[in-house]
């Protein structure tokens, strides 16, 4: 369980949005070349084990050779004020339905590094129309801690590369895209090759930006800013973010032929700036 103290929030604040962010490292250990998915919920009603009930928030797709911080959004958990406590339970499968330790998953929890550790993103409304953000640690609780969720953690900027994708068709993301160089004109001088897949980044940068969006921490920002103000802040961009190189060969202007690389021509993975 993963539980978070909110009654710092004043009742003058409305929640208008909020995160969960845990953060995932490369897992090994028998888990290698796995695919899962990451659920949370929020945990509801008194007492323990029949008392208590799960609310769905949110699940992510990862994979277990990825690493970084992954973001859900968990919104309707904040609910209305006043703002008590926020218990998360996060539960980890693999895409058949097997149970996965956290822990072994590769997720960072509690007792990993402070700049690792899971947290809760809050933006919020005042009846002044202020915006806050705040942000709050996961507090610890040493006993009667499930096994399977007392470790957690993952991030918002992975490197995916484009070939695993369950993202939506309308999400930030590489699209394909071939460059022929006989369709430039370019062929008289370009010996090799005929063209190459270049391949683009096109889609939305909405809120929440999860890990699979690669988001800065800039875009992060503009993102609840836009929230507060549409008109005057635009969403993030999708651009690209790791580009690679290829080699062509060609001739000069003497006629002579001539080999050479060039930087940042292939788009390998997209994310939102």
């Amino acid at each position: 369980m993963f539980r978070f103290d909110m009654t710092k929030v004043t009742d003058d604040d409305v929640a208008t949005s909020a995160e969960f962010r845990m953060y995932k490292e490369k897992n090994g250990g028998g888990y290698t070349n796995m695919s899962y998915t990451v659920t949370v919920y929020r945990v509801t009603g008194e007492g323990s084990g029949r008392n208590q009930e799960l609310q769905y928030l949110d699940t992510l797709f990862t994979i277990s050779s990825q690493e970084g911080w992954l973001v859900f959004d968990v919104t309707a958990a904040l609910g209305k004020p006043p703002y008590t406590e926020l218990v998360l339970h996060v539960s980890m499968e693999t895409l058949d339905g097997h149970s996965v330790n956290l822990h072994r998953g590769g997720v960072i929890g509690r007792r990993g590094p402070e700049e690792k550790r899971p947290f809760v993103v809050g933006f919020f409304k005042s009846s002044g129309q202020k915006a806050r953000v705040r942000r709050a640690r996961s507090v610890g609780r040493s006993r009667n801690r499930n096994r399977q969720t007392q470790y957690s953690s993952f991030h918002g900027a992975m490197d995916v590369g484009g070939e695993f994708n369950y993202r939506g068709p309308h999400v930030c993301q590489r699209r394909s895209l071939y460059v022929s160089f006989r369709d430039l004109g370019w062929q008289d001088w370009i010996i090799a090759p005929d063209g190459y897949a270049a391949y683009y980044c096109f889609g939305e940068c909405s809120f929440p930006l999860n890990a699979l969006m690669n988001a800065t921490n800039h875009a992060i920002v503009q993102t609840l800013v836009h929230l507060m103000n549409p008109q005057h802040v635009p969403k993030p961009c999708c651009a690209p973010i790791k580009l690679s190189a290829i080699s062509v060969l060609y001739f000069d202007e003497s006629s002579n032929v001539i080999l050479k690389k060039y930087r940042n021509m292939v788009v390998k993975s997209c994310g939102c700036h």
